[in-house]
């Protein structure tokens, strides 16, 4: 494949379909939707950017690709969280291009810290938790996913 420009958008509410069909596509290939899922995914509004989160997404040539949210948990904590990339434009570096621009999010917003739930059947996905300096931490009893068998975090 050609190398193509991806571009990194904040949240607009024209892709909010987006976010919820992206996130529910890895959701059934590896899982199933759960509750906590289909809650949040279907009013990101509520769930995330009103409690003062945000979403990013990648764009190529106007199409939305990925998406990735950082959902508020404390005052300079963040969740990375509902992070996909479509199947068909997997292996092109966009996930690693929405990790960091969360992180340069986080770091403008002030946030010490970020974390995610994850787990490890995802193994492109964590390892490149791991390559842009996650660490793993034990996982919560109050996580509210059914799946997670691992937390990573990181300090900025």
């Amino acid at each position: 494949m050609e190398q193509l420009k991806v571009t990194i958008n904040d949240f607009d509410e024209k892709y909010t379909n987006d976010f919820t069909q992206l996130n529910f596509e890895w959701l059934k290939k590896y899982f199933y939707i759960e509750e906590y899922d289909k809650k949040v995914l279907l009013n990101p509004q509520k769930y995330i950017l009103d409690d003062g989160g945000h979403i990013l997404f990648a764009l190529i040539g106007g199409k939305v690709v990925g998406t990735v949210a950082l959902i508020k948990r404390d005052n300079d904590v963040l969740e990375l969280s509902k992070m996909a990339v479509t199947e068909e434009y997997q292996g092109l570096r966009i996930g690693q291009k929405l990790m960091y621009a969360c992180i340069d999010f986080a770091g403008r917003a002030g946030v010490k810290r970020l974390f995610l739930d994850s787990n490890t059947k995802l193994t492109p996905a964590i390892t490149l938790y791991n390559k842009v300096g996650f660490r793993e931490i034990p996982v919560p009893k109050d996580t509210p996913y059914e799946r997670c068998n691992i937390r990573m975090e990181l300090y900025l």
